[in-house]
């Protein structure tokens, strides 16, 4: 006979709710103690064999001005770059139809008209100045463990982003920023077999800003889910 789960998931759907992608900071930052805190709870995220693969460079201050600039400057040259991992070979179906809509959605929170590409491209370039975050956070991991690198570091990516949030520290995973690993490689100090997997930029959020006003939706489980009882 199987027992009752009586823990209380309340706390942990409040964050998973109020967590979102914040595209707008405030200058100030987080203070090292917090940071390391998170650190420390996304330490236990799960991963394949207990290898724990991921690494962090975590820029703050002058660090994130340099590779703010760097960013934006490589992407005004070659707005499409390079990713470790390579990009998806194509978004279909219900995808695009997910993806579009969480396009449009920041478009409009910002004011940017349906077909406006120059604006697209304008609130494309956001990416690569990070927000305007005072911390980005390079997720990577070593070039051996190949894919299975990655997805563990996915699970961490997810547990940072949780721990930010019940610290009051707002955040969103670029992968964005990867398309420049050279770059980051040589402002970060990274080794050569270390694979970005993707950027975090973190801090506290404007609260009062557009981009910071929607929410994205999420798919029922009739949608994502198959029972299989036989």
């Amino acid at each position: 006979m199987q027992t009752p789960v009586d823990h209380d998931d309340a706390q942990l759907e409040q964050w998973l709710r109020e967590r979102y992608s914040c595209r707008a900071f405030r200058p100030e930052p987080v203070p090292r103690h917090v940071i390391e805190r998170i650190l420390e709870l996304a330490q236990r995220t799960a991963s394949w064999c207990n290898c724990q693969p991921w690494q962090l460079a975590i820029a703050s201050g002058a660090g994130t001005e340099r590779v703010r600039a760097a960013l934006a400057s490589r992407y005004a040259q070659d707005p499409q770059g390079r990713r470790d991992f390579g990009d998806p070979s194509a978004y279909e179906g219900v995808y695009l139809e997910r993806r579009r809509e969480s396009g449009y959605q920041l478009y409009e929170a910002v004011g940017i008209a349906r077909g406006d590409r120059e604006a697209y491209g304008r609130q494309a370039a956001r990416n690569f100045t990070l927000f305007d975050a005072p911390h980005l956070a390079v997720v990577s991991s070593p070039a051996a463990l190949g894919n299975y690198g990655a997805i563990d570091c996915g699970g961490y990516v997810s547990t940072f982003m949780l721990a930010a949030r019940a610290n009051g520290v707002a955040c969103i995973a670029q992968a964005a920023v990867a398309q420049y690993p050279d770059v980051l490689r040589r402002e970060l100090g990274l080794a050569d077999d270390q694979l970005v997997v993707c950027g975090i930029s973190f801090g506290y959020e404007d609260r009062d800003h557009p981009a910071n006003q929607y929410r994205t939706r999420r798919a029922p489980q009739s949608e994502t889910v198959n029972w299989i009882d036989e």
